[in-house]
């Protein structure tokens, strides 16, 4: 397996996690928070439903924030800014509190260290609906330092979310590798998995099993995170490695010219 970067899912993957639970705490976390702070309870849930809404499918001309902010500031009063603010002060000072319903799993940090010593480089792919302190926070809640990392995905670095091929095709990019040089790893059969349709390899993690869609597992390499950790030390040393990396947002005009190659690449083998 001549591979180049490794690609990682967050929750569900290298932080276990029932996702249900987890985004019950966060949403009641966040409003509380907001109420507080003056914000009206109503309009702040309509926004903040409308502003994930827009994130998910939108073109390629705009990053997931600016979505987020032009479709929540439809629904709330006041400046950018401040609001702005106010996320900033919750995720610095309430968020982590919510890290109390989640607890690590040693095994992620083995696997994680495992491979940044034999130079695999290392991308969060995790999906991007939030700012970059909030994914700084989870990876933490792992027991994970975000500098192993060469890029996380975050709201304000991304044009596009799991499943769609834009995302996967955009940290490609940022790579500078081929999909096939890619490994996938997390634990959402339909999410993740998207990546191997462009042509990656993949490890489907089943502690926190995602499959809604009622996939083959035994179709793909699959097992526990510590069966993961165990088969990463299996793995060479990483040949080539992908350098450098870009950490922020990817220009759209390549994402849209690579899409447009797998898709003639599509029609052409369907015309075989």
């Amino acid at each position: 397996m001549d591979l180049r970067a490794v690609f990682f899912d967050l929750d569900g993957t290298l932080l276990p996690m029932d996702l249900d639970e987890f985004l019950k705490c966060y949403f009641g976390s966040i409003a509380g928070f907001m109420a507080r702070s003056g914000a009206d309870p109503a309009d702040f849930e309509r926004g903040l439903s409308a502003g994930i809404a827009a994130m998910r499918d939108h073109g390629l001309d705009t990053t997931n924030d600016q979505e987020f902010w032009g479709a929540f500031m439809r629904y709330n009063d006041g400046y950018w800014s401040d609001w702005v603010d106010r996320f900033d002060a919750y995720y610095r000072e309430v968020f982590p509190e919510v890290g109390r319903m989640v607890s690590p799993d040693p095994n992620a940090a083995r696997a994680v260290r495992v491979l940044a010593e034999k130079g695999y480089p290392l991308l969060l792919t995790t999906m991007p609906l939030f700012p970059p302190a909030a994914v700084d926070e989870r990876l933490r809640w792992a027991g994970l330092d975000p500098a192993l990392f060469k890029r996380t995905t975050c709201f304000d670095n991304s044009r596009s979310t799991k499943p769609h091929a834009a995302y996967f095709v955009e940290n490609m990019l940022a790579a500078d590798v081929p999909a096939e040089k890619v490994l996938m790893v997390g634990n959402n059969t339909v999410e993740d998995l998207a990546c191997c349709a462009l042509g990656s390899d993949a490890f489907l993690v089943t502690d926190n099993l995602l499959n809604p869609d009622g996939f083959d597992v035994a179709s793909v390499r699959n097992g526990t995170l510590e069966e993961f950790a165990s088969w990463v030390e299996r793995l060479p040393v990483c040949s080539n490695p992908a350098a450098p990396i870009e950490r922020g947002a990817v220009d759209p005009t390549f994402t849209g010219a690579a899409l447009a190659r797998l898709d003639m690449a599509r029609r052409e083998g369907a015309d075989a």
